[in-house]
């Protein structure tokens, strides 16, 4: 983990100088998206699965793989407080999806979507309880798709289902309108 966190800084520089570049070119709105709550992602569940649970979190996703995304997204956001201080009539705002995946996840119910299957891929097959396989991927051949993606968070272990993901914009359209609101 410690070697991963190392290359924070270059991907967060990557981040900067693109968002750098769009203002360059006119942009005077801009949302920089975090990083998801990777830990509760059926790809990275299956292959860090472990029989400690102390490894887990009270939705069953992976604390050190979310303290990762947590720590690069908190050197994201000092970098967009530089950025805002740099461009002070653009308009800046952080997209948190790393909260916005884990309340979606603690409100499956209320969101119409399956109990109990939360982390489980919809097209995807493997003798794990996430369904997944990472050499048997959604798309290769003999591989199915489920009867109701909207009851799934997962599409194929990496990306969400339409309905996860309509969720989810729902509350980061909320958020992004009021930091531009905020900042104009």
């Amino acid at each position: 983990m410690e070697e991963v966190q190392q290359m924070v800084d270059e991907v967060i520089q990557a981040i900067i100088s693109g968002v750098k570049e769009v203002i360059n070119l006119g942009g005077t709105k801009v949302v920089i998206p975090g990083n998801f709550a990777i830990g509760c992602m059926p790809i990275y569940l299956s292959a860090f699965e472990t029989n400690d649970p102390n490894m887990y979190d009270e939705l069953q996703c992976l604390k050190g793989l979310n303290g990762f995304a947590t720590y690069q997204n908190v050197r994201l956001q000092e970098a967009i407080k530089d950025l805002q201080t740099q461009y002070p009539i653009v308009a800046i705002v952080y997209a948190d999806y790393f909260n916005a995946l884990k309340g979606l996840l603690q409100n499956v119910a209320s969101n119409g979507f399956a109990k109990g299957e939360v982390q489980k891929t919809c097209c995807g097959i493997g003798d794990n309880k996430y369904n997944f396989n990472m050499t048997r991927m959604c798309g290769n051949n003999g591989v199915p798709v489920c009867h109701d993606p909207s009851k799934l968070v997962s599409w194929d272990g990496v990306h969400m289902t339409q309905h996860a993901y309509r969720v989810m914009a729902k509350g980061l359209f909320k958020q992004i309108v009021q930091g531009i609101s905020n900042q104009v």
